[in-house]
């Protein structure tokens, strides 16, 4: 029974850290198992306590107590395990047979310690090959001739006796079985080591894999909170857009109520005018006066002088221009304000997935120089004596990081203030930087952004002319491996410059770098790496 279920309820009572049978064992509120001593390694090692089973973490650290329950089994675990060996009894006691302490491979036999007592002192007899006893003598002995096994053949990986080695492995590599038994053992540790550091690589795995769902869920949460805002400040953008036009439109109203009332009012008046001129024409036509007729005739027989009324009017229809200008102007005030904050957004966004990147001298054009912290190059007026490098670039000014990139997100920044040319982005590790080094573009395996006396240019097929209204000092580059996304960004107006989309990666992403020509020490300023300072709201 020990030897079946022995395996299996040795997994059930082992340690997951030391991957041994429990010493000590004490339990997490989680209700799992470990050594005592493993486990506070373990939080000792650590900011944070938590279950390396389960990644539970705790508030504050528990008190470990022994699990006594536990101990107890693995105790008796232990016990059984002793008891169920088998023992091997001494083949000369005659009644109450002792334990043997020895077996004799010449002999063959195995004796307690009273029977050893000639093994020890008879000169004949201590050259007797001894080991710790067992039961299984037969598969000690060469049952060809019937001597101990006591060598290795390493050509035959197999084990042979004194006179084996006097025939057919005579021409063989036969060493101690001890001196094998050791490397053999050694090879076992190893293996276990080996085997010891995939369980641990692969829990440290689970751990990354399970914070990477928490950096997720939190970015998620982040993200989620950043469109409501968005999409509050475009709520907050329309409703006082649709406030100021609403208002607009009352104040026509009001406008055009007030011009009718002063239309209606001068009507009246002219009406009235008109009723008067009306009855005194009346009066004179029923005259005897015909002197008086004559007289009045002339100035009451003119047409009164009133106003053109066919072409006044009050449009009934509201004014559809107006409303149409309103509507341009909320759309272009949205886009603008959407603009800069995706822009920002954006930025801040990216600025999580900075990386710390150096300048690779092994990549240098010949004509550049470093600082010494490799953060900083500017292009020398003397061709330097560089060792030949299969990665060097030729001309062009070129040089790349030491740091590339085959997954993931990663971000840097610039410093290009004072400088009138440059090229930053990234380019492909297979990318052929022996050849022509203009003109390139994604189907060459180039994503750069240039600028050339305030011309900025995408490098795409055919290249994309951009137009700043404010010159970047500062920029950010950021890509997303598996989106086949390059972005370039203007770090100090939180502005984004422009983005290669839908792009497909294959090979390593190595950041690129060009300070460009001196154009006469006009543009002698470094390219500066810079640390990312964070966004602030």
């Amino acid at each position: 029974m020990a030897s079946s279920s022995g395996p299996a309820l040795n997994e059930e009572l082992q340690c997951s850290i030391c991957l041994e049978v429990f010493t000590d064992p004490v339990t997490t509120p989680c209700g799992h198992s470990f050594c005592r001593t493993c486990l506070s390694k373990t939080w000792t090692n650590s900011q944070t306590c938590f279950c390396p089973l389960c990644k539970e973490k705790f508030s504050k650290r528990p008190e470990l107590k022994i699990n006594t329950t536990l101990r107890e089994v693995v105790h008796h675990f232990k016990e059984k395990l002793n008891l169920g060996e088998s023992e091997v009894f001494c083949d000369f006691c005659d009644e109450r047979k002792q334990k043997a302490v020895k077996t004799c491979l010449t002999c063959p036999s195995s004796y307690c310690e009273t029977h050893l007592e000639p093994h020890h002192r008879v000169p004949r007899l201590k050259k007797h090959k001894l080991i710790n006893p067992v039961e299984n003598l037969e598969d000690y002995i060469c049952q060809k001739h019937e001597r101990p096994l006591e060598l290795f053949c390493r050509d035959d990986q197999t084990c042979v006796c004194l006179s084996c080695t006097e025939g057919e492995h005579r021409t063989h590599n036969t060493v101690p079985i001890e001196e094998e038994s050791r490397e053999k053992k050694n090879q076992l540790v190893q293996t276990q080591t080996d085997i010891h550091q995939m369980i641990q690589d692969r829990m440290k795995k689970i751990q990354e894999i399970q914070l990477s769902v928490e950096l997720r869920k939190r970015n998620t949460e982040e993200e989620k909170s950043t469109s409501v805002e968005i999409f509050t400040d475009l709520i907050r953008s329309i409703k006082k857009c649709q406030s100021k036009q609403l208002k607009m439109m009352e104040e026509q109203q009001k406008a055009a109520e007030k011009q009718a009332e002063d239309l209606i009012k001068e009507l009246h008046q002219e009406i009235t005018e008109l009723k008067r001129r009306n009855t005194e024409l009346e009066q004179l036509s029923h005259t005897e006066d015909h002197l008086h007729l004559i007289q009045m005739s002339s100035s009451l027989n003119t047409r009164p002088h009133t106003k053109n009324w066919t072409e006044i009017r009050i449009d009934s229809d509201v004014n559809v221009n107006s409303l149409f200008i309103a509507l341009i102007q909320l759309k272009k005030t949205l886009r603008r304000n959407l603009n800069e904050k995706l822009s920002q957004t954006g930025l801040k966004f990216v600025q999580k997935f900075a990386v710390d990147l150096t300048l690779d001298p092994d990549t240098a054009d010949p004509y550049l120089i470093l600082s010494d912290d490799g953060k900083q190059v500017h292009r020398g007026k003397v061709k330097q004596d560089v060792p030949e490098n299969p990665k060097r670039f030729d001309d062009g000014s070129c040089i790349l990081a030491k740091q590339g990139f085959s997954s993931g997100r990663f971000y840097y920044e610039v410093q290009v203030k004072g400088k009138t040319q440059w090229c930053l982005g990234v380019i492909r590790e297979s990318i052929d930087i022996k050849g022509e080094t203009d003109s390139l573009s994604p189907e060459d395996g180039v994503w750069i952004l240039g600028n050339n006396e305030n011309h900025y240019l995408a490098c795409e097929s055919p290249p994309v002319s951009l137009s700043q209204r404010v010159k970047p000092e500062k920029v950010g580059v950021f890509v997303d491996y598996e989106e086949g996304l390059v972005s370039f960004y203007d770090v100090e107006s939180r502005s984004h410059i422009y983005s290669f989309t839908g792009q497909t990666f294959t090979d390593k992403l190595y950041p690129f770098f060009t300070p460009c020509l001196n154009d006469e020490d006009e543009n002698s300023k470094p390219l500066i790496i810079t640390p990312v300072s964070p966004l602030m709201d």
